[in-house]
């Protein structure tokens, strides 16, 4: 083989090699992307059904309700628009409270049910995640454009 066609030979393979490398790091990274949805979006049916996603809102006021095997629990997150109800079974944060800011993790199924395999509760006071703030935000100012109207 004349160096020309060596030379051609390896370019031709580093190019495949890079290639081959870019889809595999590209289906790994749409694998494990998560987008994060309010419940306004999820009750307007912008949000995948059977794909894993984030919903993040307010524990409603008196929706936590626990099971009888001591580790499902049942609450409602609302963005104050829409409500959307979550099942998980685990154990939850100490932070988890009705009235403060969550982020679950998991699929909404079939019957409008999100089952969360991961549940997150907010750190501190000040703090909520800002695709939380950005929603609730939204959802106030849509709430107070119906009532003027």
């Amino acid at each position: 083989m004349k160096p020309r066609h060596k030379k051609l030979a390896i370019i031709a393979s580093s190019v495949t090699a890079l290639g081959v490398a870019s889809i595999l790091v590209l289906n790994a990274f749409q694998s494990n992307l998560v987008f994060f949805f309010s419940p306004s979006q999820v009750a307007n049916n912008e949000a995948p059904v059977g794909r894993s996603f984030r919903i993040g809102g307010l524990v409603e006021e008196g929706s936590v309700k626990r099971q009888g095997d001591g580790v499902t629990v049942n609450f409602v997150v609302t963005d104050t628009a829409k409500v959307i109800p979550v099942v998980y079974t685990g154990i939850l944060p100490d932070l988890f409270k009705e009235g403060k800011g969550v982020v679950a993790q998991g699929k909404l199924a079939n019957d409008g049910v999100f089952r969360a395999d991961e549940v997150l509760a907010k750190h501190d006071e000040n703090y909520m995640p800002p695709e939380a703030a950005d929603a609730l935000e939204q959802a106030d100012k849509a709430r107070k454009t119906v009532l003027v109207q």
